[in-house]
């Protein structure tokens, strides 16, 4: 069976905090995702807090993202959630970490819904870190980065 989902958890370093710390950019830039995505919005709601930061969540038939940001720390933790055969997930993270001018990321992927034909789910996660090229779009060296998807996954029980 082919797995239900694919969960994108991203800690984003070096970030922009004129553009993630304003709410409006920063909804902007997940509902944009969302369509890079090519999935149906729901609905959506954006909060900043004072003096610093914006959370907000997009709800969509395939599931959510959702996105916390710290200014200050030009840090952002973005949490992308898709199952179908049609969404895109995967261009969803690299289009807002762009957009939030990352500089470099940790993420994981935890890919759902796996199950061996026994009606018993499980997960696997595969885990890497790189950098972003600028928003100019002068290349940064990439770090080592793991598999985005396992070849094979082992179930533990």
């Amino acid at each position: 069976m082919e797995p239900v989902g694919h969960h994108y958890i991203a800690e984003a370093s070096g970030c922009n905090p004129e553009i993630i710390g304003k709410v409006e950019i920063v909804e902007q830039i997940l509902v944009r995702a969302a369509e890079v995505a090519n999935v149906t919005v729901w609905s959506i709601s954006f909060h900043r807090f004072s003096p610093n930061g914006v959370s907000g969540v997009i709800v969509i038939s395939e599931s959510h993202l959702s996105v916390h940001t710290w200014p200050e720390y030009g840090y952002v933790a973005l949490d992308i959630f898709t199952c179908g055969d049609d969404a895109k997930p995967e261009a969803a993270v690299e289009y807002a970490l762009k957009e939030f001018g990352a500089a470099s990321m940790h993420i994981t992927e935890v890919t759902r819904g796996l199950e061996e034909g026994d009606r018993v789910f499980y997960h696997s996660i595969v885990t890497w870190e790189e950098t972003l090229p600028t928003r100019d779009g002068r290349k940064r060296v990439k770090s080592a980065k793991g598999p985005k998807r396992p070849r094979k996954t082992t179930r533990v029980r």
